[in-house]
């Protein structure tokens, strides 16, 4: 008896070490360079801005207290044919202040494409009212693209999950 609880325990912990050494290695962080677009872009496209909210944290209980969340920032290419340029993916905090920029050069998202920025929960550098603005060019024929926050936190067996959506403003 003891033996098989034995087996069973370490079959457990074996198990839950390989699973998440294989999810850490399965999500590799974007390789901006490997996206950089490096033909001139044509004056005929379309311009667009979308303005995405993220929590780096959310308050728990009362004003003193927050929760730390793990973002993660969905852009997505919702054509099956026609690639969409990333031209900005610049991050604010709650003061409006500019945190960090993640492109310098157009980026070509391809058709049916997802590209995902994480913010770590230990990341709290965004604040409760962290956000994010991405500037885009697409074909006035394409659809336009769509701009996505996950937020999620666990702490024992309790757990908070929420989305967001990007709102075009210009």
């Amino acid at each position: 008896m003891k033996s098989t609880l034995f087996i069973c325990v370490c079959s457990v912990i074996l198990f839950a070490c390989n699973n998440e050494t294989e999810s850490k290695s399965m999500h590799a962080k974007v390789d901006w360079e490997s996206k950089h677009y490096k033909k001139e872009l044509s004056d005929t496209l379309e311009n667009g801005t979308t303005y995405l909210s993220v929590y780096s944290s959310i308050y728990s209980l009362n004003e003193d207290q927050t929760h730390n969340l793990t973002a993660t920032v969905s852009i997505r290419n919702t054509s099956e044919k026609d690639s969409i340029f990333l031209t900005k993916a610049s991050y604010f905090n709650t003061k409006g202040e500019l945190i960090r920029d993640y492109v310098d050069f157009p980026v070509v998202v391809l058709p049916l494409e997802t590209i995902e920025i994480i913010i770590a929960s230990k990341d709290v550098s965004g604040g409760t009212g962290a956000n994010f603005l991405f500037d885009w060019k697409k074909k006035s024929t394409t659809s336009t693209p769509i701009f996505e926050g996950i937020m999620i936190s666990t702490s024992g067996s309790q757990g908070i999950s929420f989305t967001t959506n990007g709102k075009r403003i210009l």
